[in-house]
């Protein structure tokens, strides 16, 4: 699975303009080219900023989900998350609109862990932000979806992984205990959707942010907590966080069942070349595999 094509040209000069238009009290500071991921290039901006920028289309709905719940969610959780300060529009041959937000010291997970002793404060905001979900919620069907919606693709990637001697059988079978698990009719509910350790920022082995909420949706709380397998190799820490946030043994199943998709998808898409996910996809089901039944 490779990264999509950017479908705009976006470099130095035309972010430049942008900010010489819209926000010309910022337009002096420092400019530097940070990261481009599927859905966005994004720029430090000074010290404190970060500009992001949608590269294709389809991340044009991720970016408004954010500048629209991130700024309604923000002061309830206790992990910071990059509420936009700041808003631009289209203009010239850049055809989207685009977000200048906060920009947090540290580095992403998947370069640095978190110590073991933050898993409760994940659990922490984890409990903060699984609220019952609004009428009015996102609703991003990938990710709000029930677990068994990706059976067949996780099915297949098992199937591959195991004869290619890259899983242990203990993964079949905690797949298959997580779709016996799944409910239909359960109440769905604010999440992330994609609580990876790129999405997440360490500092000094303490979470200092949780970015990238373009996936947010009404859906699954075991979507997100997923990310105790992507995040902790210590057993007991993992435990610890879970205990806090008290999932019934059916969500806690199904949790288990979220962290072989993550693990199966991102290590399927670092085998065609990212290496980042390949290591986040090999830790996930290795800490999976490793736990007793």
């Amino acid at each position: 699975m490779e990264t999509p094509a950017s479908e705009v040209v976006i470099n130095e000069t035309l972010v430049r303009a942008l900010l010489k238009k819209q926000h010309p009290d910022l337009a002096h500071l420092e400019l530097r080219y940070l990261t481009e991921g599927w859905d966005n290039k994004v720029y430090q901006l000074g010290e404190h900023y970060l500009v992001r920028l949608p590269r294709r289309q389809q991340a044009l709905a991720y970016l408004l989900r954010e500048q629209e719940w991130l700024p309604l969610l923000a002061p309830h959780l206790p992990i910071p998350t990059p509420a936009p300060l700041r808003l631009g529009k289209a203009q010239g041959e850049y055809p989207w609109p685009w977000s200048i937000t906060p920009w947090f010291p540290g580095r992403a997970a998947v370069e640095a862990l978190p110590k073991a002793e933050e898993a409760p404060r994940l659990a922490h905001f984890l409990q903060a932000l699984h609220q019952p979900a609004p009428d009015n919620a996102p609703y991003n069907p990938p990710r709000g979806c029930p677990l068994h919606e990706h059976a067949y693709l996780t099915e297949a990637r098992i199937e591959r992984f195991l004869s290619n001697g890259l899983l242990s059988n203990r993964i079949s079978k905690v797949w298959e205990e997580a779709l016996l698990a799944v409910d239909d009719q359960a109440p769905k509910y604010l999440i992330h959707g994609d609580l990876h350790p790129k999405n997440i920022i360490i500092h000094e082995g303490k979470f200092a942010a949780i970015i990238d909420w373009g996936d947010m949706t009404a859906g699954d709380p075991a979507t997100d907590l997923a990310s105790f397998w992507m995040l902790f190799s210590d057993p007991q820490a993992r435990q610890a966080g879970l205990a806090l946030y008290a999932p019934h043994p059916a969500l806690l199943a199904r949790a288990r069942g979220w962290a072989v998709f993550f693990g199966a998808l991102l290590l399927d898409i670092g085998l065609g070349g990212d290496p980042a996910f390949e290591q986040v996809g090999r830790f996930t089901l290795q800490n999976l595999a490793g736990e007793s039944s």
